[in-house]
Parts: structure tokens; C-alpha cells; sequence
């Protein structure tokens, strides 16, 4: 048996006027056309609903059997219209915020803060995400923004916003030789070429640009990085660099994830700086996600 809502809608509406030319006109149909209605329910269930003639309209007892299960029905169904709808309007409202590590630099505060000026009943939620992934959830679409480093791969799917630029230090066990030299520099750094014969920590290799990024392919002249490991956490690379199965370039706002227990940071010279940016999908044109790449974006002029 295939009732409709409507039918119920129909029969109820006509059992609490008992009358089909009062029914008709608080449904806006036509009384033939509603008759016709309550004619097809009454056949789907193989009994009369109401008993009619010229004066009056009452149910029968299939249709006051049927009434208040009719009500539950629509009352049921007005209630999952309104779940759906408070669920479509809170999935606008709200924003997966995704990062490997914790943004820092005040990011996340002076955000949030930018955010709800524009939009008050925003609901930012943070997403911890693995380095495998340096999209931070933006490739999955299980985040709608992301704090990431550039370059990213397939970095034409995405807009992004560059919040800051920080030169690369190089994390070392504290009793490494370069940490002496760079102690007697009057930089107190170390340069590139000091290290191309370093073991490396790598990103996983899913990493892509990125990946070369922290191992400065762009400024070795073709040579080869040596890896000495695969890292995919902050803990992971203090961890490596601590117990010297490499070192590792990290960028200056982040030295404090690493750098602690054994290992030191020294800036680098022969390195271009990292840039950290807040993305979206191109394709996601929402306003929420708009007004968080416009504040990631209203940082970044503010902080240079």
C-alpha cells in the first residue's frame, strides 16, 4: 500500500472540518479534485473513510481508526522538515578549520575574532590532521579551510591567503659540530652548503612540493638530498633529529615544536623563506569560508 503524505494531509484536513467545501479551501484545491483524493486513499485501503450526504460528513470507524495515526504521521514528518532544515543551516554556519600542527603566531585568536564580526552564528571547529596530508582535509573536503604550507600539490584547486612568512631554521642534536660553527658566526648561522651532505628528515612522500620544499630541492644545484628518515609529526622529528638520524629545515614559528631536549635550532642562509597560508577549495564559495579567507587575508597586510 503507497500512501502519500498528501493523502494524509488531505483526509485530515477533511476530517477536522468535516466538510469537503471547507477542506478544499484551507488546502487551495479544488473540492472535485480533493473528493477525487479522499476516493483513491478510500480505495488504497479498501474501506470508506466518511460517511457523506447533502448535509453533513462524518467519518466512519475505519477513519477515526485512521485520524490519529494520520496526525502522527505529518507531525512526524513536520518535525524531520524542521531537523533537516536546522541541519542545512547549522552545515552553513559551520567551518572545519584543518592543520597539522597548531598554527600558533596568534592566528587562531585574531581569526575567529575577524570571523565572527562578519558572521556571528559562525561555528569554527579544529581538525587535527596527519603531515601525510598537506592539504590539511582540503583534497577530502573533510576540512573547508586549512592552515598549509606552500607549495601545495595540485595547488591550482585552491585559493589561499599567506598569513606568514618566516625564514627556515635547521633543527641539530645539540652536540652536532655545526651548532659550534654557527655559534662562532657572526650570523650565528650556518649555510646551506654546510648541510647537503646532512642526512635529511623527509616529509612522507604523498607530501609532493611540499616534501622538496623542507628539503630544499630548489637550492641544491641538482644535488641529491640523503634521507635519513620519514617524519610525520613534531614529536616524530624531535624524536629523529634527537637520536641523529638527520636534521631537519622547519620554519622559524615553529622551532618550539621541536627544539627542546637535546636539539637546537640555527638559521640557515642559502634557503628562501617558508610561507604558512589559509586555503579553501576553489569550488566552495561559501560565506563563511569567504569571510575566513578574507580575515586570513586582512592578517596577513596587517603582519607584513
Amino acid at each position: 500500500m503507497n500512501v502519500h503524505g498528501r493523502d494524509l494531509h488531505y483526509f485530515t484536513s477533511v476530517a477536522e472540518e468535516l466538510s469537503f467545501t471547507r477542506a478544499a479551501e484551507r488546502l487551495f484545491v479544488s473540492q472535485p479534485a480533493l473528493s477525487k483524493q479522499i476516493r483513491v486513499l478510500e480505495k488504497r485501503l479498501g474501506a470508506p473513510l466518511f460517511v457523506r450526504d447533502r448535509r453533513t460528513v462524518r467519518l466512519t470507524a475505519v477513519g477515526e481508526a485512521l485520524l490519529p495515526h494520520a496526525r502522527a504521521v505529518l507531525a512526524a514528518w513536520r518535525a524531520a522538515e524542521a531537523a533537516v532544515e536546522e541541519a542545512k543551516t547549522a552545515g552553513g554556519r559551520t567551518l572545519v578549520i584543518g592543520m597539522s600542527t597548531s598554527p600558533g603566531r596568534g592566528l587562531l585568536p585574531a581569526l575567529r575574532t575577524r570571523l565572527f564580526s562578519r558572521h556571528p552564528d559562525a561555528r569554527p571547529v579544529l581538525r587535527q590532521v596527519n603531515w601525510t596530508d598537506p592539504s590539511a582535509g582540503l583534497a577530502d573536503g573533510s576540512s573547508d579551510v586549512a592552515f598549509v604550507w606552500l607549495p601545495l600539490p595540485d595547488e591550482a584547486r585552491y585559493r589561499f591567503a599567506v598569513v606568514a612568512r618566516e625564514p627556515r631554521l635547521v633543527a641539530l642534536p645539540d652536540a652536532h659540530p655545526l651548532v659550534a660553527r654557527a655559534a662562532s658566526d657572526p650570523e650565528g648561522a650556518v649555510d646551506l652548503a654546510d648541510l647537503l651532505e646532512e642526512p635529511f628528515l623527509a616529509l612522507p612522500p604523498d607530501a609532493g612540493p611540499l616534501r622538496d620544499h623542507w628539503l630544499a630541492l630548489d637550492a641544491r644545484d641538482g644535488r641529491p638530498p640523503r634521507i635519513g628518515g620519514v617524519v610525520a609529526s613534531a614529536e616524530e622529528t624531535h624524536e629523529a633529529v634527537a637520536g641523529g638520524q638527520g636534521v631537519v629545515l622547519l620554519a622559524a614559528g615553529n622551532a618550539a615544536l621541536v627544539v627542546r631536549d637535546g636539539v637546537v635550532a640555527v638559521p640557515v642562509r642559502g634557503v628562501s623563506a617558508s610561507r604558512l597560508a589559509v586555503a579553501a577549495r576553489r569550488d566552495d564559495g561559501r560565506p563563511v569560508v569567504r569571510a575566513y579567507l578574507a580575515a586570513a587575508r586582512e592578517f596577513g597586510a596587517v603582519t607584513g
